[in-house]
């Protein structure tokens, strides 16, 4: 599987939104690329879909029927969890510019997210970074970090297992999303270094313009729930930097 032009397999891509004329205009435009969607229309048919197709990625929106996005969402990461595999990427979509919204989503699993309305362009832009970034992870083995560099990285009371892409803090693991881990190994690998939001835009999603500073803040305010909030140091106006405690 690949995201760029010229791919010859087939993505698959569950779309979970309950307003028939968006998930249409999504299909059509996913079809264009030769993907394959499928459609779901409620919360509960969107669960049962990503069992039972095992979707390169879903495009999953925050109100739905019968149980909403989040909820899809922390089932579809628990079911691959208890399975010990890994969830495809998820791109919600919600229809609020509520920054709680979506810091909310990040924490239980969502790798991405667009608010209504959003153009088609934009939002295949964001599905091709997300398919780039699991074919980079897939491409490395998990037993082969970066040269130079160990298999765990600690700083402190943090430690990350770059092979396993598991992470623990005080001995307590941290259960990130692949977004947050790329994010804060990112991070890690320059300590007290401020990196600046268009840096990690670049390197953790491949984005090269500064569109998506927002993303970058959300997810930080993610990885600060889950790790506390004085892991990451911000410097206001220019970005983040990791700040390991002795």
């Amino acid at each position: 599987m690949t995201a760029d032009a010229g791919v010859t397999e087939t993505i698959a891509v569950l779309i979970v939104e309950d307003e028939p004329e968006i998930a249409t205009q999504i299909a059509r435009r996913l079809e264009t690329e030769g993907w394959r969607p499928h459609i779901a229309g409620t919360g509960p048919d969107g669960v049962r879909s990503a069992e039972e197709l095992e979707p390169d990625l879903i495009v999953l929106d925050v109100m739905l029927p019968g149980i909403d996005g989040l909820e899809v969402c922390r089932r579809i990461q628990a079911g691959h969890a208890g399975a010990g595999t890994t969830a495809p990427p998820i791109l919600m979509l919600t229809a609020r510019d509520d920054e709680t919204d979506m810091i909310i989503g990040l924490g239980v699993g969502a790798d991405d997210y667009l608010t209504k309305p959003f153009s088609m362009r934009e939002l295949l832009a964001r599905l091709k970074v997300l398919l780039r970034r699991v074919d980079r992870a897939r491409q490395i083995p998990a037993t082969a970090p970066a040269e130079g560099t160990s298999a765990a990285l600690t700083l402190g009371d943090l430690v990350i297992d770059q092979g396993a892409r598991r992470v623990t803090r005080n001995g307590n693991e941290a259960h990130l999303t692949p977004t947050e881990f790329d994010l804060l190994l990112c991070l890690a690998r320059s300590p007290r270094t401020v990196l600046s939001r268009e840096r990690l835009l670049a390197e953790v999603w491949d984005w090269v313009d500064a569109s998506g500073t927002r993303t970058v803040d959300s997810h930080v305010k993610a990885l600060r729930r889950k790790l506390g909030s004085d892991l990451i140091r911000t410097v206001h106006g220019v970005g983040y930097a990791l700040e390991p405690t002795a």
